[in-house]
């Protein structure tokens, strides 16, 4: 009996994921402090995670995006992480984010009827549909791995096209290599990504900048320290966003203009951005 009890315990802790955090981030030597200011998540979410305090984290895509890219910084399995994140996280707590991650959309709501009438009466189209955005983002990559070592490295300007411009957004730029995955792509029209629930974000900036923003799915759709430029994103909302140095950055959710100074604390803001 004695030896099935420790064996259940290392069997708890390893499934842990707080647990795994804490303890690697103590094995490196870093504080809290350290670790927020290298991937610009707030601390309180940092600990949070350690402490696997869900309702002191922003909503499950969030968070576990956080976790994610937690695991990363720390050199553990992300995919491990990810997996026993899922399987902590209060279900109760899925079903509220998922009740509130409807709320802003319900301005699209005319757009998104008629879209499932027409999926109603053809199943098809959505297996089309889903099979045309893997289409294009496939092409894409491929197209820029191919170019990428015939491009010199500089600012983005007004000279590159929307799609160059997204490109460059979901670059991360700091050396720890942790942060976006090309999901900053714009994948069609500003009507087409309505009706399948996306929004658009134009990001002016008019000098360096350190810019976290990732959507409702936990796709990053851009990190790190951003050059001057102007950026275009797509991405589910609500946005989690956080920006440091907002004097030089220009924000436009659906091409109308985002008031920065309301988020702002001092040159930096925190916040969650809807339609």
């Amino acid at each position: 009996m004695t030896q099935s009890l420790s064996n259940e315990q290392p069997a708890k802790a390893q499934q842990s994921f707080g647990a795994m955090l804490q303890h690697a981030r103590q094995s490196k030597k870093l504080s809290l402090e350290e670790a927020s200011s290298e991937l610009f998540i707030l601390k309180r979410h940092l600990q949070a995670l350690e402490d696997e305090s869900f309702d002191d984290l922003p909503q499950a895509a969030f968070a576990r995006g956080f976790a994610i890219n937690y695991a990363k910084f720390l050199d553990l399995d992300a995919a491990q992480v990810a997996t026993s994140f899922d399987a902590t996280y209060p279900e109760a707590l899925k079903l509220r984010a998922a009740s509130n991650s409807e709320l802003p959309l319900r301005p699209m709501g005319t757009l998104q009827r008629d879209s499932q009438s027409r999926i109603r009466f053809n199943p098809l189209l959505i297996v089309a549909v889903i099979a045309l955005i893997v289409l294009v983002i496939f092409l894409f990559r491929m197209v820029s791995n191919a170019s990428k070592n015939d491009q010199a490295t500089s600012p983005v300007t007004d000279e590159l096209t929307a799609t160059e411009q997204a490109q460059g957004a979901a670059i991360n730029t700091q050396s720890n290599e942790i942060g976006a995955s090309g999901s900053a792509l714009n994948l069609g029209g500003d009507s087409d990504n309505q009706s399948l629930g996306y929004a658009s974000l134009q990001v002016i900036l008019t000098d360096t900048a350190i810019i976290n923003i990732t959507d409702a799915s936990g796709n990053s759709l851009m990190s790190g320290s951003q050059t001057r430029g102007d950026y275009k994103l797509t991405g589910m909302p609500p946005f989690n966003i956080e920006i440091d140095n907002v004097d030089n950055v220009r924000l436009l959710l659906n091409q109308e203009t985002v008031v920065l100074d309301q988020y702002a604390t001092g040159k930096r803001a925190s916040f969650e951005l809807s339609p």
